[in-house]
């Protein structure tokens, strides 16, 4: 909540985290709030590092078994990890060695593959944002009437992913009234928004 206070600069709106997992947050000029998502990895996290990864990982992996299509994400898995096929590096992901931060730094490279036309890499990023993007739609009809202003934000490293926020910012912006905008400020600002309300200083 924090971070959310932190995005929108205590403005009402709605917010959506994307960095190792997911979960889309909201609050509106009542002070009501409302979440979607996170989950955790197993049941949910859609769109969030982790998720991408995943995602990416099965491509490569039915690349090698001769039943996906041709990407190039296969090769930089392996190139980053030093993994000598997508089989090893599926098992390894399942160790105590790479926990779930640790996959999900690796979404950077689906990044890296789709900036380089890769349109398997491509359409992972769409697909993350198309999730993300509804959490903060389901978010918002939840907390503001059609058309209703609102800043509309999103925090994590999933973000830093040019293809991925234009992405977000489109669909984002499709609802009228949203006013999408980069966080305002971080978590720690927020906190202190927070705390100075609470002793009644706006």
């Amino acid at each position: 909540w924090i971070a959310l206070t932190g995005a929108t600069g205590g403005a009402p709106g709605l917010m959506t985290i994307s960095g190792t997992g997911s979960i889309a947050l909201g609050r509106d000029t009542a002070g009501r709030t409302q979440r979607v998502g996170g989950w955790g990895y197993i049941f949910g996290d859609e769109g969030g590092g982790f998720d991408i990864v995943r995602q990416a990982i099965r491509a490569a992996l039915r690349q090698e078994e001769g039943w996906g299509p041709e990407t190039a994400l296969g090769a930089k898995l392996l190139e980053a990890c030093y993994a000598p096929d997508a089989n090893t590096l599926l098992h390894w992901f399942y160790t105590d060695a790479w926990p779930r931060a640790r996959v999900a730094s690796l979404a950077r490279l689906v990044d890296e593959a789709a900036r380089e036309g890769d349109a398997c890499s491509t359409e992972i990023l769409h697909n993350a944002a198309q999730q993300l993007a509804t959490m903060a739609a389901v978010v918002r009809e939840a907390l503001f009437p059609p058309g209703e202003p609102a800043a509309a934000s999103y925090v994590g490293g999933v973000f830093r992913s040019e293809i991925l926020r234009n992405r977000y910012r489109m669909l984002v912006e499709l609802e009228e009234g949203n006013r999408f905008a980069a966080p305002v400020y971080g978590p720690a600002e927020g906190a202190v928004i927070e705390a100075l309300r609470a002793d009644g200083i706006s």
